[in-house]
C-alpha cells in the first residue's frame, strides 16, 4: 500500500484480507470476471427469462399482448410520451437533385429542441411513399444525416460523408437514392450527431449518466425523436400515410425497428445489421460489453420483460427485413439465431411469415453494400 491511497481505498483492501482469511478467497477473486463483467454474472443471464415475451407472457390475444408490451417499453424509456409540441416546420435550402428535390427542414421533435433535418421528395404530383431513414453510430459523430444524404449544404461535411459511404455503402448515399425511386425521404441528426455534436467518443458515458441524474434517458429521448419523426411524415400532404417505411444501418436497424414498435405510423421495417439475443450478444469481447455506444441503446430493466426480437415483435404482422452479416464481428452466430427463430415464432403464429424477410449475407461484414440496398429497394416497393 502506498502513502498516496486514499483512505477509502484502504478501508477496502483491509476488508478483503478479512475475507481472505475467514476463507472466503474464491470469492473475492471473483468480484469481477472477464474485463467489466461481474464475477457472477451467469446468473444475472439466467434469470434472464424475459416474462413478457410474446409466447412467455401469460396473456393470450396478440393486440392485448401488444399493447401490454408497448406499454412497458414506454415506460423504460424515462422520456414522457405525451408530447403534443406543434412540429411547426421551417423549410430552408433547396436543390434539386437528379429526379428529387431536397430542401433543410427545422422542426420541433420534442419539446425541448428544434432539430434541423433533410427531406428529400421525388419529382412529381405525389402522395409517395415514405421512408424514415435512420442514421447509424460508427463513432463518428461530425456527421448524422450525412451518412445517407448528400449535404449539398455544406462542402466540409460533403467530404467526411463521401468517405463513409466509400466504407460502408458501397459509396452510395443510401438517402438520394431512395428519392431516385419514388420515395419521399426524411433523416434527422441523433443528439450528438452533425448539427447536435459533434460529442467526443469517451463523453458518450457522461452524457448518458447525466440524463440518468435528470430523470431521463439518451436512449429513451432518441426513441421518442424517432417515432415522433415518423409521425411528422405521416401528417405531410406529398405523403402517403399508408405507405411509410423505417430503414436503417447499424444503430439506424436499432432505430428503425424500436420505432416500428412504438408507432403504427410505420407500415413496414428494414433493419440492417442490428438485430440479436440480449444474452448471446453479451459475451467477453463483444463491443456492447464497453459501454459507450451502447448507451444509445440501453432501457434501464427492459431486459427483466422483453429481449430485442421480443421488441422488434410488437411491429407484427406488419412487413419487417432483417439482414445481418455473416462476418459481422458485433453480432454472434447464435444471438442471430436465436432473435431470428423468436421473430419467426411471432410472425407464424400471426400467419403472416410471408411478411418477414431475414437473410444473413455470408461473405459480408457490418456494412450495407450496393447489393443489400438493392434487395432492400426491391422488397420496399413490394411491401409498400
Amino acid at each position: 500500500m502506498t502513502g498516496g491511497e486514499p483512505a477509502g481505498r484502504r478501508a477496502f483492501v483491509a476488508g478483503t484480507g478479512a475475507a481472505l482469511l475467514a476463507g472466503q478467497a474464491g470469492a473475492a477473486r471473483a468480484a469481477v470476471a472477464d474485463g467489466p463483467l461481474p464475477g457472477f454474472h451467469p446468473a444475472l443471464k439466467d434469470a434472464l427469462t424475459f416474462p413478457l415475451a410474446w409466447g412467455n407472457s401469460p396473456i393470450r390475444d396478440f393486440d392485448t399482448w401488444r399493447r401490454a408490451a408497448r406499454a412497458k417499453v414506454e415506460e423504460t424509456l424515462l422520456v414522457d410520451r405525451e408530447d403534443a409540441t406543434p412540429y411547426a416546420p421551417e423549410f430552408q435550402r433547396r436543390t434539386d437533385g437528379d429526379g428529387y428535390t431536397g430542401e433543410l427542414v427545422t422542426l420541433s421533435l420534442t419539446r425541448h429542441e428544434r432539430v434541423r433535418a433533410a427531406l428529400l421528395t421525388p419529382h412529381g404530383p405525389g402522395p409517395f411513399p415514405a421512408v424514415l431513414l435512420l442514421h447509424d453510430h460508427g463513432a463518428k459523430f461530425d456527421i448524422g444525416k450525412e451518412k445517407l444524404v448528400r449535404p449539398w449544404y455544406d462542402g466540409v461535411r460533403l467530404a467526411s460523408a463521401r468517405a463513409w459511404t466509400q466504407k460502408y455503402f458501397s459509396g452510395r448515399f443510401v438517402g438520394d437514392e431512395l428519392a431516385r425511386r419514388g420515395y419521399v425521404v426524411l433523416v434527422a441528426d441523433a443528439l450528438g450527431w452533425g448539427d447536435r455534436g459533434p460529442l467526443a467518443h469517451d463523453q458518450q458515458q457522461a452524457l448518458a449518466s447525466n440524463f440518468y441524474h435528470l430523470g431521463s434517458s439518451l436512449a429513451g429521448l432518441m426513441a421518442r425523436e424517432d417515432a415522433r419523426a415518423a409521425g411528422f411524415l405521416a401528417r405531410l400532404e406529398r405523403v402517403d400515410r399508408r405507405r411509410i417505411a423505417a430503414v436503417g444501418f447499424s444503430m439506424g436497424a436499432f432505430r428503425a425497428w424500436q420505432a416500428a414498435a412504438l408507432t403504427d405510423d410505420l407500415a413496414a421495417t428494414a433493419a440492417v445489421c442490428w438485430m440479436t439475443g440480449l444474452r448471446e450478444m453479451m459475451v467477453p469481447g463483444n463491443n456492447t460489453l464497453r459501454g459507450q455506444s451502447s448507451y444509445c441503446m440501453l432501457h434501464p430493466g427492459l431486459s427483466r420483460h422483453l429481449d430485442f426480437p421480443d421488441v422488434a415483435s410488437i411491429a407484427a404482422p406488419r412487413p419487417m427485413l432483417f439482414f445481418n452479416g455473416g462476418l459481422d464481428p458485433l453480432f454472434p452466430a447464435d444471438g442471430v439465431r436465436v432473435a431470428h427463430e423468436k421473430l419467426r415464432a411471432v410472425w407464424r403464429s400471426r400467419h403472416a411469415e410471408e411478411r418477414l424477410h431475414l437473410r444473413t449475407w455470408p461473405d459480408l461484414g457490418h456494412v450495407f453494400t450496393d447489393r443489400m440496398q438493392d434487395e432492400v429497394f426491391m422488397w420496399l416497393d413490394h411491401v409498400l
